[in-house]
């Protein structure tokens, strides 16, 4: 029985030492930030909250890794703090902009890296206009390179009342029940098609809403190009 224990004992004493071993790893030490800019501009893609990804490879580690990826803000940009200090492959996916080839760099304790993305359509001279509780939208749709553009698919507004605002961030009444189904080709789409007008009834007076609109793509991930934001104010009526 001594002996028994006299062994139980060696074999907690080595686990121990094992998990002390384990635990003097280095954990995550590097990071990478940057943003995402409209291809030949210093401004930053219109995007929501994770409708872009950055997809990392550790090429340092496998030659076939396992992708992590690091989600958009809403404001353009990415951030990712806890990761291993190595040689990775990075590319952007998933938002509506033509594919971008991926680069190759070694990640340190500050790395930062900006991408340019070209946008499928841009909406450009979007305003947003109350009259009373009645909100007009208006902007135009151009698209930086027409061919072989995904199809159309929807036009809607996105209204909230935080600055957290666009696609699966919206209120219900205000923004889906507003949707246009467009369904076009780029080549389909008539200049009536590229300015368009969304009016939005019965805004709560006393609140402040944030809004935008957005074009989404029939495209594999459903992608949405997206207008800058606009604070409205209701006033007490």
């Amino acid at each position: 029985m001594k002996q028994l224990i006299t062994m139980t004992g060696l074999l907690m004493v080595l686990g121990f030492t094992s998990c002390l071993k384990k635990d003097n790893l280095d954990g995550p030490n590097a990071s990478l930030e940057g943003n995402l800019l409209v291809a030949g501009t210093k401004n930053n893609f219109q995007t929501a909250t994770g409708s872009i990804q950055v997809k990392l490879e550790q090429l340092s580690w496998s030659e076939t890794p396992a992708p992590q990826e690091i989600p958009s803000k809403i404001d353009g940009t990415y951030k990712n703090s806890k990761l291993f200090k190595g040689h990775y492959r990075v590319t952007p996916y998933g938002g509506a902009f033509w594919p971008v080839l991926p680069i190759e760099i070694d990640i340190d304790k500050t790395t930062k890296q900006d991408f340019e993305l070209t946008p499928y359509t841009e909406l450009t001279n979007f305003t947003a206009t109350l009259n009373g509780k009645t909100l007009t939208l208006s902007f135009d749709i151009t698209a930086p390179v027409e061919a072989g553009l995904p199809t159309i698919s929807e036009i809607q507004p996105y209204v909230n009342t935080t600055s957290m605002v666009g696609p699966g961030a919206s209120i219900f009444e205000f923004s889906d029940l507003k949707k246009t189904v467009v369904n076009k080709e780029w080549a389909d789409m008539t200049p009536a098609d590229k300015h368009r007008e969304i009016v939005i009834e019965d805004m709560i007076p006393g609140r402040i809403f944030y809004v935008r609109a957005g074009v989404r793509f029939n495209d594999s991930y459903k992608s949405s190009n997206l207008s800058n934001i606009i604070e409205i104010k209701v006033p007490q009526q």
